[in-house]
């Protein structure tokens, strides 16, 4: 037994230090732009305006920029910063960005034109001169429609050229050169964090993680309601989902101060939350912002946000190496296909842990497929194939409406125009009318387990919001999705607990409790929930049955189960759930706490 302890400890310890620096079990890095790296020329202002960023926060690794707005950085400051930090024991690599003009709505290279080919080729190999590793920023894509790429695309749809172009364009003009200049170069493509709109751009998710060295997260949401639209969920969901498309080499996430307006919870949630989904290294863009963006609470103070991320980190470390590989709700998304864009992020929003796969997963009791799995040819025999076995899938009203020839050979479902609904009956109602889509069924072939009305109590109407029908050995659900995904966050408890009870069966945690609360579940019976809302609120967490406790891994703290009341009322055809545990936990506006059990 003592040599079984002693040999998990030694694995623990060889984990830890394939990436530990300043920190247990992840890197800090800073990205520098090319402005700043230009600026690193002046001595002065390179030690001074390091004192400001390395007194706040440890930093194990810097990227210096050597292109941005066709601004090559002359080779005698890169040298001189190359020195520079490595004197400070800090790891050098590079990075490029690949625009003409960003302020000019990021203007990139055009890759269909000899002269911009070129250039783009001489940027990969001054790089790959300079450093052994670098990473292209966000902006190696495409948004040309000049008259070359307009004769150059042909027939083709502008989504299929731009992912041809630029795969090519990865392979013909970065990849190639960097590596012939420098065999041992290693080139990282980091992709920023709207991914559902990659393939308009050129983004080519399917080959372009093969193709390169490694990948890199934007997991920057920033402002929620900004022109983005990202909920703070994408910060953790868009790691895994770069992890699954080509696992061990995800080599981090990647954040900046916007949406640091709205308090400095915004920008620790991006921090944290990037860490929730293991990211190996934690990016921070960049030096300039480091330097001298002020944390709004303390703006009469010297310090900045880099204060901030030490304040994350400091606490993140106590705890994150002791969580496992993270789980989650499997949904299956095609490559380059639109459709319910981010849904996922507004489902781990309603506390549902979300892991976002490139294939049909095969190994699962529930599977949830949206509207970005209609793609996929072979679609009816998978779901066929998970029914027989014994499985549920559950399909978005998304879905339905998008392939209802699909979905209609295992329940004759069928979307129709839109209701208004208000009303969840015993469950509560919503705040405002919601409108949805009407999904009709056959009686007593199908049936309705969760409805809304406006209204369902004491009304003429109801409409299904639920739906479950029998195939095979298995059952196929449809979640019906109201047309703004935020109206989500206007369900009662009780109906959102519902779902998640459906969702969850592959997992051993789920809660109980309100919107905007995430759970992220991990595979060692540890797990993490997180409020995003503005005042206190009291969730129950539900763990196996049998469990006497459940421990704070910050704290220490011992929490006992809650007796529950009485059972909810459960629909005679809706298969029952597992016998489960409940903790009462309450969390702090914008905080989290972590558990094992």
């Amino acid at each position: 037994m003592k040599r079984i302890v002693t040999l998990a400890v030694f694995l623990l310890a060889a984990t830890l230090s394939l990436v530990a620096g300043n920190y247990k079990s992840f890197k800090v890095s800073v990205y520098t732009r090319a402005y700043e790296v230009e600026k690193m020329a002046d001595p002065e202002w390179l030690e001074s305006s390091w004192k400001i960023i390395s007194s706040q926060v440890k930093v194990d690794k810097i990227y210096l920029e050597t292109h941005r707005d066709r601004l090559i950085v002359p080779q005698s400051t890169i040298d001189a910063a190359k020195k520079f930090f490595k004197s400070k024991g800090v790891e050098v690599a590079g990075g490029i960005t690949y625009t003409i003009s960003e302020p000019n709505n990021f203007q990139t290279y055009c890759y269909t034109t000899p002269e911009d080919r070129a250039a783009v080729q001489q940027i990969a190999e001054f790089t790959a001169k300079n450093f052994d590793e670098f990473i292209l920023d966000d902006f190696f894509f495409t948004n040309c429609k000049c008259d070359n790429c307009i004769e150059a695309k042909g027939e083709m749809d502008w989504d299929e050229f731009r992912v041809k172009l630029m795969t090519q364009a990865g392979k013909d003009l970065v990849l190639g050169p960097a590596k012939k200049v420098n065999p041992k170069v290693k080139v990282i493509i980091k992709y920023p964090n709207w991914y559902d709109d990659f393939q308009g751009l050129g983004f080519d998710l399917e080959h372009g993680p093969q193709i390169f060295d490694g990948v890199w997260t934007g997991t920057e949401t920033r402002n929620p309601n900004g022109e983005q639209h990202l909920q703070n969920y994408l910060s953790y969901n868009i790691i895994r989902y770069f992890e699954n498309l080509r696992p061990g080499h995800n080599g981090g996430g990647w954040v900046d101060s916007g949406g640091i307006q709205m308090g400095s919870y915004r920008y620790n949630e991006q921090l944290w939350l990037t860490m929730f989904a293991k990211a190996k290294e934690m990016a921070l863009f960049d030096y300039r912002q480091l330097i001298g963006t002020k944390i709004p609470e303390m703006s009469e103070s010297d310090m900045t946000i880099a204060t901030l991320c030490n304040n994350v980190f400091t606490t993140i470390d106590k705890f994150v190496w002791k969580l496992g590989n993270p789980v989650g709700v499997q949904s299956y998304k095609c490559y380059n296909t639109r459709g319910e864009d981010f849904l996922p992020n507004w489902l781990g929003m309603i506390g549902i842990p979300m892991d976002i796969r490139p294939s049909f997963p095969e190994d699962q009791k529930v599977v949830l497929l949206t509207e970005q799995a209609k793609s996929d040819p072979n679609l009816k025999e998978k779901i066929d194939a998970q029914l027989r076995k014994g499985g549920s899938v559950v399909v978005t009203s998304g879905l339905l409406k998008a392939v209802p020839e699909v979905i209609s050979q295992f329940a004759q479902f069928r979307v129709e125009n839109n209701v208004l609904v208000n009303d969840f009956g015993s469950y509560g109602k919503t705040s405002k009318d919601i409108l949805v889509p009407l999904v009709r069924y056959y009686t007593n072939d199908t049936w309705d387990i969760l409805s809304a009305g406006r209204p369902l109590s004491n009304g003429t109407n109801g409409f299904p919001m639920m739906l479950y029908g029998k195939y095979s050995q298995g059952g196929i659900y449809v979640l019906n999705i109201p047309e703004d995904f935020s109206d989500l966050y206007e369900y009662p408890a009780g109906a959102l607990d519902q779902i998640r009870s459906l969702l969850s069966r592959d997992l051993k945690v789920r809660i109980e409790g309100p919107a905007k609360v995430s759970l992220f579940v991990y595979d060692n019976d540890t797990f993490i929930v997180e409020s995003f809302l503005d005042e206190p609120v009291t969730i129950k967490v539900r763990v196996p049955k049998g469990k006497t406790e459940i421990k704070d891994l910050v704290t220490g703290m011992i929490y006992k189960p809650t007796p529950d009341g009485p059972a909810p009322f459960r629909f005679r055809r809706t298969p029952k759930l597992d016998d489960t545990e409940g903790f009462t936990v309450t969390l702090q506006p914008h905080t989290y706490k972590a558990f094992s059990y």
